[in-house]
């Protein structure tokens, strides 16, 4: 709860300070797509990197409330941390050149997959297990050994970062789900910390892992806060800064807990976005034709007509029955 009231007036109070900062010292805003939907002209120069403040409250906060003595905390915050600076200088690329493209994708993957690499050998070089778990089934693992452990890791941190940064392409899109995984998981990350819990519900039980409901509850209050300023029409956006952070921390935490399958049920909003930009990408490749109007999907609806406070909801309602189902699986075994 502390960590939870930190984190949302700390946001609340410092986010308008940083727009105006941004606006006062004429650091141009998000560049916005040239094939991008027409109302989206309207976004042109909206503050971006808004996710800056989120990621500093976040690592405040945790520093402030969570056992720093617990080593996975300090490596979320490596791994926030390391996605946010990667972010950053994407943002900051597409702030200087007003260039929608950033850095290049190989450039993004081989950073991404770096990063998860080093955090899945220090997990296992401290005796982390390796075994993937199975949502839904009872002591049913999958051994994937070492380097099969830090290849789906170091994929699993990629793809949950860039899922993020796809789905955050309309006001208020992505945080709302990123605070129903993160609430989510600050649930199963409690109860996969205590013995008896785990136990009780024959779940994988993690020790250490109970701290990392701190930084869960930071994330959650984070985005309510930055919300009260990224609701449409946004007055800041989150940027690759805030996206990619949030996006590789969750997909992290995921396997610090040992829920990594169940994100595709509770982070199915991301993986929805980022299967709709795979699936346009390669059938047009092969066909020349699209799937979609536009790609991420979110667009695609734009397109259709639908306004888009509306896509923005029903995203949000769809996220919170899918976080609900996910936690079905503590039970449904």
């Amino acid at each position: 709860m502390l960590a939870f009231l930190f984190t949302f007036v700390f946001v609340l109070v410092v986010q308008p300070l940083f727009i105006r900062w941004l606006n006062e010292r004429g650091i141009r805003g998000q560049p916005i797509r040239e094939d991008g939907p027409k109302a989206h002209e309207a976004k042109r120069g909206t503050p971006t990197m808004g996710g800056m403040v989120v990621v500093v409250a976040v690592l405040l906060s945790t520093l402030l409330l969570a056992d720093l003595t617990n080593v996975k905390v300090w490596l979320a915050l490596l791994v926030m941390n390391g996605f946010a600076y990667l972010g950053f200088v994407d943002d900051w690329k597409k702030i200087e050149k007003q260039d929608s493209k950033g850095l290049s994708e190989r450039g993004k993957l081989f950073v991404q997959f770096g990063l998860g690499a080093g955090v899945a050998i220090i997990l296992c070089l401290l005796g982390g297990s390796t075994d993937l778990t199975i949502p839904f089934c009872k002591d049913v693992t999958i051994k994937l050994g070492v380097v099969g452990f830090v290849l789906f890791t170091s994929f699993m941190l990629a793809a949950t970062s860039n899922a993020v940064n796809f789905t955050d392409g309309l006001d208020g899109l992505a945080i709302g789900p990123v605070m129903t995984v993160a609430c989510t998981y600050a649930i199963f990350a409690y109860l996969a910390g205590s013995p008896k819990y785990a136990e009780y519900l024959g779940i994988h039980h993690e020790n250490g892992a109970a701290e990392l409901a701190i930084m869960l509850s930071s994330i959650f209050a984070a985005g309510l806060g930055f919300l009260w300023y990224n609701t449409f029409p946004a007055q800041i956006f989150m940027g690759d800064t805030g996206s990619m952070a949030l996006g590789g921390t969750l997909g992290f935490i995921a396997v610090l807990v040992k829920q990594e399958l169940i994100l595709l049920v509770a982070g199915g909003v991301f993986v929805i976005e980022a299967a709709s930009v795979v699936i346009q990408r390669y059938y047009y490749k092969f066909t020349k034709k699209r799937v979609f109007r536009m790609a991420p999907i979110h667009h695609h609806f734009e397109l259709a007509g639908w306004a888009e406070p509306k896509i923005i909801v029903r995203f949000w309602i769809i996220s919170i029955v899918l976080a609900i189902l996910a936690l079905t699986s503590l039970k449904l075994r």
